[in-house]
């Protein structure tokens, strides 16, 4: 028979389990978190807060948590356009951010505790039975444990076992991009205020730079699934600055620049799944939806899910009626992340003389007025996005 009663077992105390852990403990729920790692370690993923995720933070009452992990203030956009002030452009009228990733995990699990939520790290869950009152069989410490619970929810990534526990399905763009990144230190002559994107349609690839502070910066390269770059390991690093610089970065930015994180790289075909609630389980982040990391709207996404999932849970006693108004709510704001995604990818990514075409078009009107440009990017998925928005990026009105 299972054991303890909580009210949550979050499985995955990352940013997005243990930001929903801390939110639900600190207004009274008993709340268990499940992290397979006993120490976080550094890999390729988000670690830059756009405007519209930054507002989600602050929803959620982690600006304290922000600054005790020492995220970076980046208001400034440099490459994409004109430079951009985002807390002056923005309808948040907010920074982005940007961090290390390992340490907001543990910071942000530091504040799960602090707040009241039970951790167990080493954990690894065994199986999920869905049900009105759910039943999660783990193992930690060589021994197997069994809990209920009133909710699970299901942070564990990409690649979820909760997901598949609760017989969700998985929907998948086709492969069109993939993303390749490494953390550097050192380097020269880039602001740590600032990020930096740089787009390059005509070999179909673009780069983009988060500042970390301290003379850090995580470099990304997003590039067509059908070319030839294979941009992964220590050895792969002098290609991958090169083409970095094809993009358009300076190569003074890289300048004494070394690498002190791995370099890999990814397919960035968004994957998810529709209506991420039932029976008593809730999928957050990249387990219910994880958008393409070359647009850099996870972190966002996110934050999005939890502020979202726990309003919805203090609203209504009844939680199978909340999770399924967080899963409603979910589908429509990633619809529109996933549509304006599919537009950009094809706008800056696409071959051929029709793509070519169309760029050709539309450049030049969005050079005269750039609110063409749906500002997704910055601002996020409560803008408008129909059929008028979509001819007037595309030049096509």
């Amino acid at each position: 028979m299972p054991g303890t009663i909580y009210d949550i077992v979050t499985v995955g105390g990352g940013l997005g389990g243990s930001a929903l852990a801390k939110a639900m403990a600190e207004r009274g729920a008993r709340v268990l978190v499940l992290e397979r790692e006993k120490q976080f370690r550094d890999r390729v993923r988000g670690e830059y807060l756009n405007p519209w995720g930054v507002a989600e933070m602050k929803r959620l009452g982690l600006d304290e948590t922000f600054v005790a992990a020492h995220a970076n203030e980046a208001p400034w956009v440099i490459g994409f356009g004109p430079d951009r002030d985002l807390v002056s452009s923005t309808p948040q009228g907010l920074s982005a951010l940007s961090f290390s990733h390992p340490v907001m995990q543990e910071t942000m699990l530091n504040a799960a505790a602090e707040s009241g939520a039970e951790i167990r790290r080493g954990a690894n869950v065994k199986s999920i039975t869905p049900g009105a009152s759910c039943v999660v069989e783990f193992e930690s410490s060589s021994a197997i444990e069994s809990v209920s619970t009133r909710l699970v929810v299901g942070a564990d990534g990409r690649s979820s076992n909760v997901r598949k526990w609760g017989g969700f399905k998985v929907s998948r763009d086709p492969d069109r991009l993939m993303i390749a990144g490494v953390m550097l230190e050192g380097g020269g002559s880039y602001r740590e205020d600032a990020a930096y994107f740089t787009f390059n349609p005509p070999i179909s690839q673009a780069s983009f730079i988060a500042p970390q502070g301290d003379r850090r910066f995580r470099t990304y390269i997003g590039y067509r699934c059908d070319s030839d770059l294979r941009i992964q390991g220590p050895d792969a690093l002098p290609r991958f600055i090169d083409e970095c610089i094809r993009c358009g970065m300076p190569a003074d930015f890289f300048a004494g620049a070394e690498a002190i994180g791995p370099l890999a790289s990814f397919n960035a075909a968004d994957t998810w799944v529709a209506q991420p609630y039932d029976a008593g389980i809730a999928l957050v982040g990249d387990a219910a939806a994880a958008t393409d990391p070359c647009w850099g709207q996870g972190l966002s996404l996110t934050l999005r899910d939890i502020r979202v999932l726990r309003d919805f849970l203090l609203a209504d006693e009844d939680w199978d009626r909340a999770g399924r108004a967080y899963a409603r709510e979910h589908d429509r704001y990633f619809r529109a992340l996933n549509t304006w995604e599919d537009w950009f990818t094809s706008f800056f990514y696409d071959r051929g003389e029709q793509a070519d075409a169309i760029r050709a078009r539309a450049m030049p009107l969005i050079a005269e007025d750039p609110t063409r440009v749906p500002d997704y990017l910055a601002s996020g998925p409560d803008l408008p996005l129909d059929e008028t928005v979509k001819r007037r990026f595309f030049g096509e009105e």
